[in-house]
């Protein structure tokens, strides 16, 4: 059996070694454009930053190593031009020759990957913007910046290649302004979370253009060039890296008149089979099944293209492996804040017309408050109002966030719920989380609103109330939600005459606790009484301004 694997990055090299590893007799031949295959792309703006010092440390296999460790035929350089299904046979080009051969297949593996959006702006074409996708593009980024002296940087878009090149440019001392046509950072979080990252760039001396397209790019001499927005601003830029997104290579698979799915990536079914039962595609290119959601869907990440890479060479050698579907579990590091997200947010949920879920806000510390360097983490928590099922979490912090989002994560994948997350049973010691772990406090907190122990409202539900404070004078002198009025929790029960009977009480405190503690007391002697998720901390982080 010969199989041609077109793309050598997460998912070609993966399918490439595995399909070894299953079979030791089976040709096997790894084509990729470019100079390097299997190479860590989610490294480049750490290279470009310096952190990662040196390019070869960037390259996790190279040609040899496949040769000579997997016998595996490799060609980099190589492009695969034109595919016949009639012949079984692939057309590969020499980039640098231009030279053409033809290659036989019995089974195709197409992992071409997602390129940068270069949308037709004018002025797109001028010398010093730079998009970031493979190791020769963060080395003309290194080289522009140490022979220009670049001061000024301007990052089209707000997205995690965005706000990581950002940070390590800061890094370079280069002044940042990130410019992103939403009016949010990280367009998968909701707003209220963005905000947290938003908020930590700033404070970092990044500035930032919300809401506000980019328009064109034009030189304004000296070699510097500005950055024209659709607001009429001019932003000064010696360098520019557009990080708009990126777009599944499909061309290939249009040619080849493979099906391709309503986002535009190629269709696929579980075992990552394309329309043509002996081609298969994989990675950034395909489109996949959200888990939470069902619907088909885009994720360009490196973890599901390993996995999708392993389960084409395991379909190929004759097992029934299958792809569950993505879930988007993804992190990203900004000056130290980490921000992380699993499964669903609100707002799709809201875009695609779920109403059945609930939401909560917790603010935990992330690990015993007692030991020394605890940080507090802002979490949220999407789940079913009818079984409690997760359905997504997202959540941002100095410490602890990844193994947060990552237990949620796993959770998630085998249909857990807040009940579940209530029972698990986490590692602790003091200096690594608490015996009521955030992941444990997440569930008992959704758990109680389920049992309808604890009714809940947020800040941004447009209920209206009578607005109860239970936070100690102290702490309500140094602000508080407007027209609240405090009545602390040790003296709420002496003083239940003063609250209305004929109205909802939203209740609130620091962080939710004491509020908790409040409505509990409050709905036993029949108030009808809501705690605002996430108490006042909530409000001042997520929902600043007036309510």
């Amino acid at each position: 059996m010969k199989v041609v694997i077109v793309g050598g990055v997460a998912g070609g090299a993966s399918c490439a070694a595995r399909l070894r590893r299953l079979d030791e007799k089976a040709e096997i031949l790894m084509v990729d454009q470019g100079p390097y295959v299997s190479f860590a792309n989610c490294g480049l703006p750490y290279h470009v930053g310096g952190t990662i010092e040196k390019e070869s440390s960037l390259l996790v296999a190279d040609e040899r190593l496949f040769r000579e460790r997997f016998r595996i035929d490799v060609r980099t350089r190589c492009e695969a031009t034109a595919i016949s299904t009639e012949t079984k046979t692939v057309e590969l080009k020499n980039v640098e020759t231009g030279k053409t051969c033809i290659e036989p297949y019995d089974k195709l593996v197409l992992s071409p990957g997602a390129a940068p959006i270069r949308p037709p702006l004018s002025g797109i074409d001028l010398p010093g913007i730079f998009t970031v996708r493979t190791v020769p593009d963060a080395r003309n980024i290194r080289e522009w910046i140490e022979a220009r002296s670049a001061k000024r940087a301007v990052v089209v878009g707000g997205g995690f290649i965005g706000l990581e090149m950002a940070e390590n440019l800061v890094h370079r001392g280069i002044e940042v302004t990130v410019v992103e046509m939403l009016d949010q950072v990280m367009p998968p979080l909701d707003p209220e979370i963005a905000r947290l990252v938003e908020q930590h760039l700033e404070k970092h001396g990044v500035k930032l253009a919300l809401g506000d397209a980019v328009a064109g790019f034009q030189e304004s001499g000296g070699g510097a060039l500005e950055v024209l927005t659709k607001s009429g601003a001019a932003h000064p830029a010696d360098i520019v890296i557009l990080a708009i997104g990126v777009r599944p290579e499909t061309s290939l698979a249009k040619q080849t008149g493979l099906e391709l799915g309503g986002r535009g990536g190629i269709r696929v079914d579980a075992h990552m089979r394309t329309s043509n039962p002996d081609i298969f595609a994989v990675g950034d290119a395909v489109e996949v099944t959200d888990f939470v959601t069902g619907q088909q869907t885009l994720i360009p990440l490196a973890g599901p293209a390993n996995r999708q890479g392993r389960i084409a060479a395991d379909v190929i050698a004759g097992r029934d492996s299958r792809y569950r579907g993505t879930q988007g579990t993804a992190i990203c590091g900004v000056f130290g804040l980490a921000v992380a997200s699993t499964g669903a947010s609100e707002k799709l949920l809201v875009r695609i017309g779920d109403a059945d879920f609930e939401k909560i806000y917790i603010n935990p510390r992330s690990h015993a408050g007692y030991y020394p360097g605890a940080k507090m983490l802002s979490m949220k928590v999407i789940f079913r109002k009818s079984d409690g099922r997760l359905l997504g979490a997202q959540a941002a912090g100095e410490d602890g966030i990844d193994k947060r989002i990552d237990a949620i994560a796993m959770a998630i994948q085998m249909e857990g719920t807040v009940y579940d997350l209530e029972e698990a049973e986490l590692c602790y010691a003091p200096q690594f989380g608490g015996a009521k772990d955030p992941v444990n406090f997440a569930g008992m907190v959704a758990a109680d609103v389920l049992r309808n122990d604890m009714p809940l409202s947020h800040w941004n539900s447009g209920e209206a109330g009578f607005l109860l404070d239970v936070r100690d004078p102290d702490e309500f002198s140094g602000g508080h939600a407007p027209v609240a009025i405090n009545i602390p929790l040790n003296g709420l029960r002496e003083r239940l005459g003063e609250l209305p009977r004929d109205r909802e009480i939203l209740v609130y405190c620091h962080s939710g606790q004491r509020a908790y503690y409040a409505t509990r007391i409050l709905v036993q002697n029949g108030f009808a009484a809501k705690n605002i998720s996430g108490g006042i901390l909530s409000r001042a982080i997520l929902f600043p301004g007036p309510q």
